[in-house]
């Protein structure tokens, strides 16, 4: 049965190594997905979860995936098992089979999800169309970002098997167009534009920035002067949190015999602060002071980054520290930093979604493109 077939959606979409962050045009609540997936099989359902982003149990098909029409549980449903996969030091995003799995799902879901059609009659099939604007770290944009282009562009499949709302539900997730900018820049531009993209922030927008954006496998350092990327000091190190977040899952479980089974799992409780860990016998402890260590650490480790390249580069204004990385390091980076002043902004780890969507309108615009 044939369902319903839209107009192409503009959407941002950052392909985040641990998580991926999808914003429609219009739109300002992001969908966020935990990049980890897990072989899936068949779920032995007491109890129906409340919503299909706790369930996205799927089916995808891709011309550019290895292993084609394979069932995965993504995001939240994977983060409890052991035997998920979450991204390591040696992936590229660009060419991830996980990465593409889940942003495939992440589209899918963002093109039904509200459209009220709540049947889940088996093999409805909808179509989603989307222009997207999306990134790459600074390390890896020269070499990579058109086989990443190429691998997003054309037709992909995603089938929802048991997810509450879309069981059964087939979504053909179309790609026309797939704009490619640096991760970091992208969120500069959105800190200095408006949604209609006119200037917001005059001093950004003609300033000379530098921008620090920490991510879980990646920190990319670009200097954006005038709005336009500086080659020679544009800079990326091939460091995140997963590192740290390792580390502390390690310690935790020499020290108090308690395992995480997805670093997504102990991220939740950094965001929440929720130190406490339940040990068998009813017994609690704090992890607090491991992750103080581990966060301190790194916290040294990007304020002594953002030094080396300032130093290099004196004409820098100031420098913007984003990305997840960056809220979770917060408190920890400005004592590191001292008298050296950086600034951070609110909803860290969204900015570079939202700097997409608005480098996507603003190229569709340029070329006066017509739907």
């Amino acid at each position: 049965m044939l369902g319903r077939k839209e107009m192409a959606k503009l959407a941002g979409i950052d392909v985040g190594n641990d998580s991926i962050k999808v914003v429609l045009d219009g739109t300002y609540k992001p969908l966020i997905v935990p990049n980890i997936i897990t072989p899936g099989y068949d779920r032995h359902i007491l109890q129906e979860e409340d919503s299909p982003l706790k369930a996205l149990d799927v089916i995808v098909y891709s011309p550019a995936l290895k292993q084609n029409n394979r069932r995965w549980f993504v995001g939240q449903l994977a983060t409890e098992l052991e035997d998920n996969y979450e991204l390591e030091e040696t992936d590229n995003k660009a060419l991830s089979d996980q990465s593409l799995i889940v942003a495939l799902t992440s589209l899918a879901y963002a093109g039904v999800a509200g459209t009220g059609n709540g049947n889940e009659g088996y093999a409805q099939t909808d179509e989603v169309e989307f222009i997207i604007g999306t990134g790459l770290p600074v390390r890896t944009y020269t070499k990579f970002h058109e086989s990443f282009e190429a691998r997003l562009i054309g037709e992909h499949e995603v089938t929802f098997v048991t997810s509450p709302q879309l069981r059964n539900r087939r979504i053909k997730v179309r790609i026309r167009r797939a704009i490619v900018s640096i991760e970091g820049a992208a969120a500069l531009f959105n800190l200095a534009t408006h949604d209609n993209l006119q200037v917001r922030d005059e001093e950004i927008y003609n300033g000379c920035i530098g921008v620090c954006e920490i991510g879980s496998l990646t920190t990319d350092l670009p200097v954006v002067n005038r709005m336009s990327i500086d080659n020679n000091f544009s800079y990326g190190e091939q460091m995140g949190m997963a590192n740290y977040l390792d580390a502390i899952m390690r310690d935790v479980e020499d020290t108090y015999n308690y395992s995480f089974p997805s670093r997504a799992k102990l991220v939740t409780r950094v965001k929440n602060r929720d130190w406490t860990i339940q040990r068998i016998g009813e017994g609690q402890a704090s992890i607090q002071p491991i992750v103080n260590q581990y966060f301190e650490r790194a916290a040294q480790r990007i304020v002594d980054l953002i030094k080396k390249r300032w130093k290099k580069y004196p004409d820098i204004q100031c420098y913007y520290v984003i990305g997840g990385g960056a809220t979770a390091l917060k408190s920890h980076i400005l004592e590191a930093a001292g008298p050296i002043k950086l600034r951070f902004v609110p909803e860290s780890e969204l900015q570079n979604v939202y700097g997409y969507l608005k480098v996507a309108r603003s190229r569709i615009n340029q070329a006066g493109y017509v739907e």
